[in-house]
């Protein structure tokens, strides 16, 4: 497959691995950012091989345009984002790097989803059909890499929205035995010093095991 025309990119060392990382947080000197930098570091470590978005860094744009929605039944996305999409298709393995706000993805992340996740490329809707059919079944495994600022008992009262979208939703689209590694740090606001290096920690092992 040729370079991919994207800001970012570590060849690895042919393990199988072909990670596409995104990561959305809008401060370059967060927690979120730290966790990015385990997840890029271990998975080259590994040998995989990386390609990574940095949505706010890049400028990202995540508003589905009206003339994007009045052409979402035709295949491609807008040809701004297009390289979002090639990378969509190449990768097998898919890292997202996030902090969970109002118990869901942030707005930035969704709209990535809403624009790059198109027909033609995550789905396809055949002639007289009534269900999308899956087309990224090159993706076997999706990981989230996430934060939440309340415990694990207030997210579970609210229902883990944002967990249900990637094992309910984005699954859907990918391989059938595509699974989802949830790895998130709950109360983070509160957490010791000590708790935060261990969940870095975690991040770091959960990209390797792959490529082992």
């Amino acid at each position: 497959m040729p370079r991919l025309a994207i800001p970012f990119r570590r060849p690895g060392r042919t393990t199988g691995t072909r990670a596409l990382v995104v990561h959305c947080h809008p401060s370059p000197t967060s927690f979120v950012a730290a966790a990015r930098d385990r997840v890029l570091d271990g998975l080259t470590m590994s040998g995989a091989d990386v390609v990574l978005f940095d949505l706010y860094a890049d400028g990202f744009e995540p508003e589905l345009t009206t003339a994007e929605h009045a052409a979402h039944l035709s295949p491609g996305p807008d040809p701004s984002i297009a390289a979002h999409a090639e990378a969509l298709q190449w990768c097998n393995t898919i890292v997202l790097v996030y902090p969970t706000w109002w118990a869901g993805q942030p707005a930035m992340l969704k709209g990535w989803f809403d624009r790059v996740w198109v027909n033609g490329i995550a789905w396809e809707l055949p002639a007289g059909a009534n269900r999308l059919k899956p087309r990224l079944r090159n993706v076997d495994r999706i990981i989230a890499i996430t934060t939440h600022g309340s415990p694990k008992y207030v997210n579970a009262i609210e229902g883990e929205g944002g967990k249900r979208t990637l094992t309910r939703s984005l699954r859907a689209m990918c391989h059938p035995l595509c699974r989802v590694d949830w790895v998130a740090l709950y109360d983070v606001d509160r957490c010791s010093p000590s708790k935060r290096q261990a969940f870095l920690d975690r991040v770091e092992a959960t990209v390797t095991a792959r490529s082992r």
